[in-house]
């Protein structure tokens, strides 16, 4: 289960370009019962306990991280029509939102996101991206690169283990396709729940682990 930060989280809404937030007193008025309202809490499948995860790290021999060779995002298609007109990526906003309102052709129009990852709520759905747990790129370098198509298109859009959740854009965008050797969420409360999250996702689908992402994970499942 996510854990939830007893501070209370900023709200922004982004009208002007992507380095900036306008303040104005308009924006400020409308954006006063959203500060007031529960937090937008994302909420992917919950992940196996801490326990699991160091028992399941405790199995694994690192290997080396393979070439990107051949690589490109288009080698895992994505997103997948869920139901109806809503994809993936549609689903994700809206079960990670709250109050999220769609309109006919399943886009979010309206609603709040909270940022597990740094502690930010959005009231855009532009200034939300769809976090791949575990990287695409990363995934390629751990084994995917072997995988059909179909297989790496149900892995970019699975629902069922915990390997999509809605997050900062920004923030998503500094992750890129690192590990958690080289990249962890800013917001630390939650550092517990994505090792957990990572550890289940490259466990169901057989991916390897280098060196240093082990030992990372296993320092912050230790402390958890």
């Amino acid at each position: 289960m996510a854990l939830i930060s007893t501070r209370t989280p900023s709200v922004y809404a982004r009208h002007i370009g992507r380095a900036g937030v306008l303040a104005s007193a308009v924006a400020l008025a409308s954006l006063t019962s959203l500060v007031n309202a529960p937090a937008a809490l994302a909420s992917p499948p919950a992940p196996i306990s801490a326990a699991e995860a160091r028992s399941y790290l405790a199995t694994v021999t690192p290997a080396a991280e393979g070439s990107l060779a051949g690589y490109s995002r288009t080698q895992f298609p994505h997103w997948s029509t869920v139901s109806g007109t809503c994809n993936t990526r549609e689903t994700v906003l809206k079960r990670d939102g709250v109050n999220v309102v769609t309109d006919s052709s399943c886009a979010a129009v309206s609603g709040s996101w909270y940022s597990e990852y740094d502690g930010a709520t959005w009231t855009a759905a532009s200034d939300i991206d769809i976090d791949h747990m575990v990287p695409l790129a990363e995934a390629w370098r751990s084994g995917a690169n072997s995988w059909t198509t179909t297989k790496r298109q149900q892995f970019a859009n699975d629902l069922t283990r915990p390997q999509l959740i809605a997050v900062t854009d920004n923030v998503n965008q500094a992750k890129g396709d690192l590990d958690p050797g080289k990249w962890l969420p800013p917001r630390t409360a939650y550092r517990c729940t994505y090792a957990r999250m990572w550890v289940q996702v490259k466990q169901y689908w057989g991916l390897s682990m280098d060196s240093g992402e082990k030992t990372a994970l296993v320092d912050v499942l230790n402390g958890c």
